[in-house]
C-alpha cells in the first residue's frame, strides 16, 4: 500500500501552479485543495465572487492567510489519515514558514512530499492576469500590482533539498510538463 504523497503547487500569481495542479490532481484521482477556494469558503463567500483587497489586507491579511493555510494543513491530514495515496496543495507557499509546517506533516505521517515550483516569464504572467481579469468564473483576486508586490515578499525555497523541488517553466505544454513531473515524482518514491 503507498504510504500517501504530498504535492505542493506554488509559486507567484498567475504562474500556472492551479492549471498544472489540478490536472495532476484529476490525472490521478488525489485530494486537491486550492488556497483562493478554501480562503473564500473560511469567509462564506462563492469561490468566484471578487474581493479586491490588498494584499496584506482583509481576505488577504496575515491572520486570514495563516487560517487558510492552517485549513489546508487540516485537510491534507485527515486524507491522509483517510489513506489519501496523494493529497494536492496549489498556493503561492510564498513563505519559509509555510513551506516546513508541510514538511512537518509529512514528516510526522511519514508520507513523501515534493514541491513544484511553478514559474513564467513576467509578460506571460501579464497575459495571463489580463485574461483572468475577463473571465466571471475565475477564483483567483491575483491582480498585476499583487504580483509585483507578491515578487518583492516571496521567500526562496533554500530550504528545501533537491530531492524534493522541482522548478518548472509553465510556459510548456502541460502535457509536457506532467511528464516532467511523472518522471521526477518516480525517481523519488
Amino acid at each position: 500500500m503507498n504510504k500517501g504523497t504530498i504535492y505542493i503547487f506554488f509559486g507567484l500569481i498567475a504562474s500556472g501552479k492551479s492549471t498544472l495542479a489540478e490536472l495532476f490532481a484529476a490525472t490521478h484521482h488525489f485530494s486537491y485543495y486550492n488556497t483562493d477556494r478554501v480562503r473564500k469558503e473560511l469567509a462564506g463567500l462563492a469561490a468566484n465572487e471578487r474581493r479586491l483587497d490588498e494584499l496584506g489586507q482583509g481576505l488577504y491579511s496575515p491572520e486570514f492567510t495563516e487560517k487558510t493555510y492552517q485549513a489546508m494543513l487540516e485537510r491534507t491530514e485527515q486524507d491522509l489519515q483517510q489513506g489519501a495515496e496523494g493529497v494536492v496543495l496549489d498556493g503561492s507557499y510564498s513563505r519559509r514558514d509555510d513551506r516546513r509546517k508541510v514538511l512537518a506533516l509529512a514528516g510526522s505521517k511519514g508520507v513523501d512530499v515534493f514541491f513544484i515550483l511553478c514559474t513564467c516569464s513576467d509578460k506571460e504572467v501579464k497575459r495571463r492576469l489580463d485574461l483572468r481579469a475577463k473571465d466571471p468564473a475565475a477564483v483567483s483576486d491575483g491582480r498585476w500590482e499583487i504580483f509585483v508586490k507578491q515578487k518583492e515578499k516571496f521567500e526562496s525555497p533554500d530550504e528545501l533539498v533537491p530531492d524534493q523541488l522541482l522548478q518548472l517553466d509553465t510556459e510548456a505544454e502541460p502535457k509536457q510538463l506532467l511528464a516532467l513531473l511523472e518522471r521526477f515524482s518516480k525517481e523519488r518514491t
